[in-house]
């Protein structure tokens, strides 16, 4: 069957047009029986997660800037003589610690996702906030990764690519509960494409 809206061929049990949506009329679905009412109404979209960096991405900075401040903390014991010394030592130990606590205070302050059955949503930006939809049908494949540290903290990265033309490969970093999330992004995905009845290809 072909749709009448942009000309693709569809699968017969198709009720919407795997390519641009258009609702496929009773008599071109194939079906015995008429398809559902053009305006029935639709469920409701729901939130299913939010989200944003989570503080457990830096373990690994933050056991580097302990390490840091020891280091520097025993080097002034035996070897600072003078209070210029001291002003050396104090500004190692302290001032890894300001940059990355206001790195993460950034990260966390200017990033924001929520996933609904319908749409991601990606909010970015600290004093001018960009305000990016992703619609799930659009989604075309959903991974994520982790390295050794990530796995022992539970966070990652997850990557969407998607036909969205402002972000077709959108990186979320430092997602908490990593797999989780994944699971749940990708199930909604394909609990979208079953509701409009589109024909989801296994490769």
């Amino acid at each position: 069957m072909q749709c009448p809206s942009c000309g693709v061929e569809t699968v017969e049990q198709a009720v919407f047009c795997h390519r641009c949506g258009q609702r496929l009329e009773p008599g071109e679905t194939g079906l015995g029986s008429p398809a559902a009412p053009s305006n029935a109404p639709e469920p409701p979209e729901e939130e299913i997660w939010r989200g944003g960096y989570s503080s457990k991405a830096m373990a690994g900075l933050w056991g580097i800037c302990g390490l840091v401040s020891l280091a520097a903390l025993l080097a002034g014991v035996f070897w600072a003589r003078t209070a210029v010394w001291w002003l050396v030592v104090l500004a190692v130990t302290v001032l890894p610690w300001c940059y990355f606590l206001s790195l993460l205070c950034y990260r966390r302050l200017s990033v924001h996702y929520v996933l609904t059955s319908r749409r991601f949503i990606h909010e970015s930006g600290l004093v001018r906030r960009v305000n990016n939809r992703i619609e799930l049908l659009d989604v075309d494949d959903i991974t994520f990764e982790q390295g050794p540290l990530d796995r022992l903290t539970g966070v990652g990265t997850i990557r969407v690519a998607s036909h969205d033309r402002t972000d077709p490969l959108l990186v979320l970093t430092g997602i908490e509960d990593v797999q989780q999330v994944a699971a749940m992004f990708d199930n909604a995905r394909l609990a979208e494409r079953r509701r409009r009845g589109l024909h989801i290809e296994q490769i």
